[in-house]
C-alpha cells in the first residue's frame, strides 16, 4: 500500500526497535573554492561518517531486522488486489514486461536512497530534506506538500479498501467502497483513528507489527495455492493477449508494450513507499548491513507481488481474472476453498489496512511538521502534544480525508483505481527530486565522503537513470492524471506562500521569495488553472 509510500526517522527509530533481537547546509550546492577546502570538508564528513557507523554499535538492528522493516514498508493492500488490477490492463506476457520495466525503475529509486543515506546521513528527513538542501525552499516545500498529498489520498485508498472488502461479509451494502453505508463506515474509521493517532508514534510502530503479520498469512496461503493449481498450459494460452473475438492473440512488440504501459500506475502504487527501505539507517549496525538489507528486500518484494499477479494466470484465464470483485485475492480464494478461504483474506486485508491507516496516518502528517518547523508551512502544523503527534496535521489531514471519501460518492467508475493512479502520479515529483538531488551531488563540484561505501560514478549513473525512470513514468501516466497532479499542487502554493509571509524572513536583498520561486510558483499556477480546463472540457479523471 502506500508506502506512502519517506517515512519519518521518528517512526523508523521506534519500529527497529521491535525487530533488533533479529541479530550539508543550503549552500551545500556551491562549487568549492580549492583543493585544501575540499579536502577538509571530505576530511569532516569522513569523521562524521565513522562516528555515524561505529558508535553505540551494541542494540543496532542487524540484518535480519532491517529486511523486516523493508518488508514492512512495502507490502500494503494494494498487493490484494493485484490479480484483477494486473489482469484488467495486460496478459501473461505484457505483465512481466511490466514487472521488468518497473523492478529496473523502481530499484535505481531505492539505490538512490541507498547512496543518499550513505553520502548524506545527516539529512534524516528522507525525500524533504534531498528536496530542501538541494534545491531551495520552494522545491522542499512542494516535495513536502506532495508527500503529504500522496499519501492522504493513500488513506482514502485504503477505506474503499476496506468497505469494498465488507461487502463479502455484508453483501450489496458496500459495493464498490463508494455507497452511502461505506462513505459512513470509512469515516468512522478514520476518526477512530485520528484519536488512536493521538497516542503517538510508538503505540504505531507496535500496531505495525500486528498488521504486517496479518497481510503475510493470507499472502503465503494464496501463493503457495497458486503454485499447487499452476498449470503451464492455462498460462501459455492468451500469452501476448486476445483479440477482440476471444481468440490468444500472435505477438506483437508495440501490443505487449502498451499492454506494460497500462499497468504502469498499478505497479508504482504497490512500490510507493520503496523510500522507507533506508531510512533506518542511523540505527543500523552497519551501512553493508542496510545495503544488503534493501537488495534483499526489494527484490524479495518484487519477486512476491510477480507470483501474486502472474500464478492466477496459470489457473484462470486472463479475461476472468480481470472480472474479480475486489479484493480478488479473496475471491479467488473463494472458489477454491469456499467460504472459509474468501473469509480468512479479507479479515486480514482489513485487519491489515486499518492497522496500516494509524502508522500512515502518525508518518504522514510528519511531512507538514517538518516543513512548518522550517518556515516552509505555516506554524500551526508544527504544534505537538505531549506524546510528540502532530495533532494539528493530523487533523487537518483527517478532515481533506473526509472531504474526499464523501467525493468518491460521486465518482463514475471505480473510485479505487482512480486513486491509486492518482497516488501514483503524486509520488513522480517527490522521487524524481531525490534522483536530481543524487545527480547534482555526484558531481565533481559537491562534497563526497572519502569513505563512503558508494563511488561518485555509481551515484552519478543511478541520479541519471533514476531520474529518467520518474520521466518515463510521468509521461507513461497520461495527460489525464498529470493535469491532476497540477491542480494537487497548484492548491497547495498559497500555504507556500502564507508561511513565507508569516516567517517574514528576507534574504540578502530583503524579499521573501527568489526570484526563482516566484516563477515556479507562476508557473505552477498556471499548470493547476491548466488543469482546472483540462479536466472540465474532458470531463475526464
Amino acid at each position: 500500500m502506500a508506502r506512502l509510500k519517506t517515512f519519518n526517522v521518528v517512526y523508523w527509530n521506534t519500529l527497529y526497535l521491535h525487530y533488533k533481537d533479529f541479530g550539508g547546509d543550503m549552500n551545500e550546492s556551491a562549487p568549492m573554492q580549492n583543493n585544501s577546502n575540499i579536502a577538509a570538508a571530505a576530511a569532516s564528513q569522513t569523521m562524521e561518517s565513522n562516528e555515524h557507523k561505529h558508535s553505540g554499535a551494541a542494540g543496532k538492528v542487524g540484518l535480519l531486522g532491517l529486511t523486516a522493516v523493508v518488508i514492512s514498508a512495502m507490502v500494503g493492500g494494494g498487493v490484494f488486489e493485484l490479480p484483477q488490477n494486473m489482469a484488467m490492463h495486460a496478459s501473461a506476457g505484457g505483465q512481466i514486461l511490466a514487472w521488468i520495466i518497473t523492478g529496473l525503475g523502481m530499484w535505481f529509486i531505492a539505490d538512490t536512497f541507498r547512496v543518499l543515506a550513505a553520502v548524506r546521513p545527516e539529512y534524516s528527513d528522507g525525500l524533504y530534506s534531498y528536496a530542501y538542501h538541494g534545491f531551495g525552499r520552494f522545491v522542499g516545500f512542494l516535495v513536502s506538500y506532495g508527500y503529504w498529498a500522496t499519501n492522504t489520498v493513500s488513506l482514502v485508498a485504503y477505506g474503499i479498501l476496506i468497505t469494498s472488502t465488507l461487502d463479502f461479509f455484508f453483501p450489496g451494502v458496500f459495493t464498490g467502497g463508494t455507497t452511502i453505508p461505506a462513505i459512513l463506515v470509512q469515516s468512522l474509521v478514520l476518526w477512530a483513528t485520528f484519536f488512536m493517532g493521538r497516542l503517538g508514534i510508538r503505540s504505531g510502530a507496535r500496531i505495525n507489527v500486528a498488521g504486517t503479520i496479518a497481510k503475510l498469512i493470507p499472502l503465503a496461503l494464496f501463493v503457495v495455492t497458486m503454485i499447487v493449481l499452476f498449470r503451464m498450459p492455462q498460462f501459455v494460452h492468451g500469452f501476448w493477449g486476445w483479440t477482440p473475438s476471444g481468440q490468444p492473440a500472435p505477438f506483437d512488440l508495440s501490443s505487449v508494450y502498451a499492454q506494460s504501459r497500462q499497468t504502469m500506475l498499478v505497479t508504482l502504487w504497490v512500490f510507493n513507499g520503496v523510500e522507507g527501505a533506508v531510512v533506518v539507517s542511523a540505527n543500523a549496525r552497519s551501512q553493508r548491513d542496510v545495503s544488503r538489507a534493501t537488495t534483499i528486500g526489494f527484490i524479495s518484494i518484487l519477486v512476491l507481488y510477480m507470483l501474486v499477479s502472474l500464478l492466477p494466470l496459470g489457473v484462470y484465464a486472463q479475461p476472468a481474472l480481470a472480472k474479480l470483485p475486489s479484493p480478488s485475492v479473496a475471491a479467488i480464494l473463494g472458489q477454491i476453498y469456499g467460504a472459509w478461504g474468501e473469509w480468512i483474506v479479507n479479515a486480514g486485508v482489513i485487519v491489515s489496512v486499518l492497522f496500516a491507516m494509524l502508522v500512515w496516518l502518525l508518518m504522514l502528517s510528519q511531512m507538514p511538521l517538518n516543513a512548518a518547523r522550517d518556515g516552509l508551512m505555516p506554524s500551526f502544523l508544527a504544534q505537538t502534544d505531549s506524546n510528540g503527534t502532530p495533532r494539528i496535521s493530523m487533523l487537518y489531514t483527517v478532515l481533506i480525508c473526509q472531504f474526499l471519501c464523501i467525493a468518491c460518492h460521486y465518482i463514475e467508475g471505480s473510485a479505487w483505481n482512480l486513486m491509486i493512479s492518482i497516488v501514483s502520479v503524486l509520488s513522480i515529483p517527490c522521487y524524481l527530486c531525490c534522483a536530481m538531488y543524487l545527480w547534482r551531488i555526484s558531481r565533481r563540484d559537491h562534497i563526497w565522503p572519502i569513505n563512503a561505501r558508494f563511488t561518485r560514478k555509481h551515484g552519478l549513473v543511478i541520479g541519471v537513470l533514476g531520474t529518467f525512470y520518474m520521466l518515463y513514468a510521468a509521461i507513461v501516466a497520461g495527460l489525464d492524471y498529470v493535469m491532476a497532479a497540477c491542480i494537487v499542487y497548484a492548491i497547495g502554493t498559497p500555504l507556500f506562500v502564507f508561511a513565507r509571509h508569516r516567517a517574514n524572513t528576507q534574504d540578502a536583498q530583503g524579499k521573501l521569495f527568489t526570484r526563482a520561486e516566484r516563477i515556479m510558483l507562476v508557473l505552477i499556477v498556471i499548470a493547476g488553472i491548466a488543469g482546472v480546463i483540462y479536466v472540465i472540457m474532458t470531463r475526464r479523471v
